[in-house]
């Protein structure tokens, strides 16, 4: 018997919903075992605020009560204390928090279900631009400045390998990780940076549950994946939706959904912004729960998740040819 915790997911095929809140409480109401798939990508270290309030002097606060910038807080004292994800003071705050949340729901996990966890990079400046939303290089997005600490790899220019940080975070909390899979996004914006190349790829991480003993088995199917299996794709960014400026890709997600989840099982978004995961699952026969911080977005998720055509993208002219181009030098 499934232990009830104070969340029932929708058990009728294409159903959704949508609940608001921090995905740290709503986590851990969920019941034990009811969950197939985690796919979500999580707000990045550092770019904007998704007008939410974040304490600038929360990192002497902590100081003030004996901690110290080598040691990170309980993610449950940083928001607490005003902290928001995504604006800690220091990347390694900000990596620990991701995994403390992500550790909240792995009870809820099948033991043959998958987590997928999109996550970019930044580079560090020790006074950084955050936009209050809007997307990097697009527009005059209003945006403060902050100054973050140097110290360690935290140097100026320096590409923070946050990715990589959180993945081995993950290792480290007997997680196993099966892909990293690139997202390689063809129409990024021009950069006016003349010393490096532009970053023009996220990771895509694939996670399944560490058995007490012997190898994983987790749900997967192969056929359901991208032609030529391969662990590159190429799928542009897509345009916000309802004041989002981080949307889901259908092209990126889709294949994972269908790989990753059976169909009639439950696909988990915790971080779902305007819903796009769970408009996808719905229309590919699963079912959709997704847990949002932000009012306005929560709102606009539980819109979009029965919407057939949030769920449909028409594909890029350009897109489709370099797919085509690329599945030519496969073989």
């Amino acid at each position: 018997m499934t232990e009830f915790r104070g969340i029932t997911p929708p058990l009728l095929e294409g159903a959704a919903e949508v609940h608001e809140g921090d995905a740290y409480d709503l986590l851990d109401k969920l019941p034990a075992e009811s969950v197939d798939l985690i796919i979500t990508s999580p707000p990045y270290w550092g770019l904007r605020t998704y007008g939410l309030d974040h304490n600038e002097e929360i990192l002497r606060d902590w100081e003030r009560e004996g901690g110290s910038k080598e040691e990170a807080p309980s993610y449950d004292w940083y928001r607490l204390n005003g902290g928001c994800l995504g604006l800690e003071p220091l990347p390694e705050w900000y990596v620990s928090n991701l995994v403390e949340i992500f550790q909240r729901g792995a009870s809820a996990l099948k033991p043959g279900g998958s987590i997928w966890v999109n996550i970019g990079d930044t580079y560090f400046a020790r006074w950084s631009s955050i936009r209050f939303d809007g997307r990097q290089g697009l527009g005059d997005n209003p945006r403060m400045r902050r100054k973050t600490p140097m110290g360690g790899f935290r140097q100026e220019k320096q590409l923070l390998m946050i990715p990589a940080r959180f993945a081995i975070a993950m290792q480290n909390q007997r997680w196993i990780l099966r892909n990293d899979l690139i997202w390689e996004k063809r129409n990024v914006p021009p950069r006016p940076e003349k010393d490096r190349l532009r970053l023009a790829h996220e990771h895509f991480y694939h996670f399944v549950k560490r058995p007490k003993e012997g190898r994983p088995k987790y749900y997967y199917d192969m056929s359901a994946v991208e032609e030529g299996a391969r662990d590159v794709v190429r799928v542009n960014v897509s345009a916000g939706s309802d004041g989002h400026s981080a949307t889901f890709p259908v092209g990126l997600i889709e294949p994972r959904i269908l790989s990753s989840c059976p169909p009639g099982g439950l696909v988990l978004d915790p971080f779902c912004g305007t819903g796009r995961s769970l408009a996808v699952a719905i229309k590919n026969g699963r079912r959709g729960l997704g847990f949002e911080i932000t009012s306005k977005f929560s709102t606009s998720a539980r819109a979009n998740a029965m919407d057939l055509r949030f769920a449909t993208e028409v594909p890029d002219k350009a897109d489709a040819a370099g797919q085509a181009e690329m599945q030519s030098h496969l073989f």
